[in-house]
């Protein structure tokens, strides 16, 4: 059986699988850089505007105006307040999300383009210990919660604790059919003890 079209091979962070049952795994994550912006907006709307952003950094809005290949996935995590000494406080109605993009492997910290967008960052991740939910599906934000609960109940069971906030990772286009889609809840975890 020949199968039509190209298999686009798309550039995800190193890991490690330890554990796997179902929709579960448990992985070791090598770290990775994410070029990363924050976003004031509902949990849909955020992916929305942060595409614009980061889709944009990319194609080459940065100082070294470099193309940078679209890896996956792309990650959505609640936005923490900012730092006190930063004159902008995340309002107290508003929602805010940091959505992020993974940087190819290539790329360190000393020679990762730069954005020149100054809503867009590059933020190391130390990686460790990720436990995650795999489901597919819309992206709406009942979908995620939904999802997360199951992934929280297994780590119960499994007695790993939570160290993050749980995060939304999406690897397919918003073309690729909702019934067809990649969709992670991940949270690091540590082991009892650790």
């Amino acid at each position: 059986m020949a199968l039509s079209g190209q298999a686009m091979a798309i550039e995800e962070p190193a890991y490690r699988v330890i554990e796997a049952e179902g929709a579960f795994e448990l992985r070791e994550y090598q770290p990775y850089l994410l070029a990363e912006t924050r976003v004031e907006a509902g949990f849909m709307s955020a992916g929305n505007v942060a595409f614009g952003r980061l889709f944009g950094y990319i194609s080459g809005n940065n100082v070294s105006q470099s193309k940078i290949a679209m890896t996956a996935p792309v990650v959505q995590r609640s936005g923490e307040k900012i730092a006190m000494t930063a004159p902008v406080q995340q309002s107290a109605e508003g929602e805010a999300f940091r959505i992020g993009f993974v940087v190819p492997a290539q790329y360190t910290l000393e020679n990762v383009p730069q954005p020149t967008d100054p809503r867009v960052s590059i933020r190391e991740v130390s990686g460790g210990l990720i436990a995650v939910w795999r489901y597919s599906g819309r992206w709406t934000e009942a979908n995620f919660k939904e999802n997360e609960l199951e992934l929280r109940q297994q780590l119960q069971r499994r007695g790993l604790r939570v160290a993050g906030q749980a995060q939304l990772a999406r690897y397919n286009s918003p073309f690729k059919p909702w019934f067809l889609r990649r969709n992670e809840v991940q949270l690091a975890v540590s082991r009892a003890g650790e």
